[in-house]
């Protein structure tokens, strides 16, 4: 039996750009406890990473840091589940598909191959929006970043969604947006297909990439190559 071609996808900002819904919540977090807002553009330069991360990083400046208190760790921790429970109330307010998303996708199903997501957001949250965005049904999996014990940049993230969807690590390849996509693409072995102007710090130039792509109209004369 010959194995499907298989592409993983990241989420945020990649198949979605969620970026307003998630600035939205993460300003009503920063409002209710004191801190600074941010813009648009500002929130699409801090996700990636987990909620955590987006609350460490727009407040300390950075996702880990060592913590002065318990009480620090505490309110993070606290402005974390406020974020994520404002945001899973609020996750398609604004969010819109990417240019040429639900295109391609079409073309894949057409073409038998085998999709799914790897994500950094948690999975329950991801699952809501690629359902309320409707596009879930076109994925054979969708692995948040509590799915397993770990998560992108670990490569193991992508080979075990690769292993459960039964395909071939030598016929597989991301789409992505960041360096957390890239990177864990990378130590997968598999192609990384970049997207520009994604939800990242890093210049397009500084990212590991085989293909770069502004948006997903024409990707599949990319895919065409691998099949």
């Amino acid at each position: 039996m010959t194995q499907n071609f298989t592409i993983l996808f990241d989420l945020d900002g990649t198949l979605v750009d969620t970026a307003p819904d998630l600035m939205n919540a993460h300003n009503y977090v920063m409002k209710k406890y004191g801190y600074k807002t941010k813009s648009t553009k500002e929130i699409r330069n801090l996700v990636g990473k987990g909620a955590g991360a987006l609350i460490g990083r727009s407040i300390w400046g950075q996702a880990k840091k060592e913590f002065h208190s318990i009480d620090e760790k505490k309110m993070k921790d606290k402005m974390s589940k406020d974020f994520i429970d404002y945001y899973g109330k609020n996750i398609i307010n604004e969010s819109t598909l990417v240019n040429g998303v639900k295109d391609f996708l079409d073309w894949c199903k057409k073409n038998n191959i085998s999709m799914g997501v790897c994500t950094n957001k948690q999975e329950h949250l991801a699952i809501d929006l690629l359902k309320k965005i409707k596009i879930y049904d076109y994925f054979e999996y969708v692995a948040g970043c509590n799915t397993f014990d770990y998560c992108k940049p670990d490569p193991r993230h992508l080979t075990s969604v690769i292993e459960i969807l039964n395909g071939d690590i030598k016929k597989s390849l991301i789409i992505g947006d960041s360096e957390t996509d890239a990177n864990a693409g990378k130590d997968a072995s598999i192609p990384v297909i970049l997207l520009e102007n994604g939800y990242t710090e890093k210049n397009t130039n500084e990212i590991y990439h085989d293909y770069l792509i502004k948006d997903f109209i024409g990707v599949e004369k990319i895919i065409k190559k691998y099949l």
